[in-house]
């Protein structure tokens, strides 16, 4: 579901809002994409912001502005103060981008771009058999973009697992708002191993909890973890030991600053230079395949 750029005429700001907010890797990114276009009058910042704040924050914006990387708290906060919504957004149910518009500001969520683009290129997803279900592993937000993602790439339903099932309840909505059979399992209750034979399998969790389960999901095909750090996770080497696929959360981090730049600049990407940037800030322990 792309979106078209927006014009950058005449804006030179940009920036990322969250708390906590002083370890987030997008300036890196933006940085790295603008000096590539040529806006060298362009700067992009780290902003400290609750979800409470940034209404009152994005009001009082000047039209320099080009546009805001939302991270948490505040994704959905930035879906309900935004004037036109794209329909991944609505569907997820947040937003991790703004961008201003004639009506005041579009929200978007290139979180979806992310997991694509992680599957895609550094897991090697190439498609699957029509009918087939992805699982993904935990039910926050994070979850409702792979949701998402799963009905871009094709897949025909999710198999979300949780603890708590009635914590699914978001996550099952944005996966059924995009034609997803949806099924919650819980946690304790399921078999590991008939799970990793999906043909993908995201691990939204902490590496502590599926550590118990190592054996079992070694047996994925294809894996995106969004933990990057540190890295490798013992899922990821688990399954790498296997000969699985891998993506990991920087691989998101990076296929979903592609959308937000283009968004804000007008321009398309400069890829390769934003990836060599994200490889060289974080020690190239990564290899962020382009695909």
């Amino acid at each position: 579901m792309p979106t078209e750029p927006a014009p950058a005429e005449g804006r030179l700001r940009a920036g990322v809002v969250g708390k906590p907010i002083e370890h987030s890797l997008s300036p890196v990114l933006h940085g790295a994409a603008y000096r590539a276009l040529g806006l060298t009058g362009w700067t992009y910042d780290r902003i400290e912001m609750d979800a409470a704040g940034l209404p009152g924050f994005v009001r009082d914006l000047g039209p320099e502005w080009a546009g805001l990387s939302v991270t948490m708290p505040g994704k959905r906060a930035a879906l309900a103060l935004a004037s036109e919504v794209t329909a991944r957004a609505a569907a997820v149910g947040a937003a991790n981008t703004l961008v201003p518009c004639d009506s005041g500001w579009r929200a978007d969520c290139t979180d979806v771009d992310g997991v694509v683009g992680a599957l895609r290129s550094a897991g090697g997803f190439r498609g699957a058999d029509p009918g087939a279900t992805g699982v993904v592993l935990g039910a926050g937000g994070t979850a409702a973009a792979a949701a998402v993602a799963f009905a871009e790439l094709g897949l025909s339903g999710v198999r979300l697992v949780v603890r708590e099932p009635a914590r699914a309840e978001e996550t099952s909505a944005a996966a059924a708002r995009m034609g997803l059979a949806v099924e919650v399992l819980k946690w304790s209750e399921v078999e590991f191993a008939e799970l990793a034979q999906a043909p993908v399998v995201v691990s939204t969790v902490p590496s502590a909890a599926v550590e118990p389960h190592l054996d079992d999901l070694a047996l994925a095909a294809c894996l995106l973890d969004v933990i990057y750090d540190p890295w490798p996770t013992p899922l990821a080497r688990a399954v790498a030991e296997r000969g699985g696929s891998l993506g990991t959360g920087l691989d998101m981090l990076l296929h979903q600053a592609f959308g937000q730049v283009e968004q804000f600049t007008g321009q398309q990407a400069p890829r390769a230079a934003m990836r060599d940037a994200l490889r060289a800030a974080t020690g190239g322990t990564i290899p962020l395949p382009l695909g």
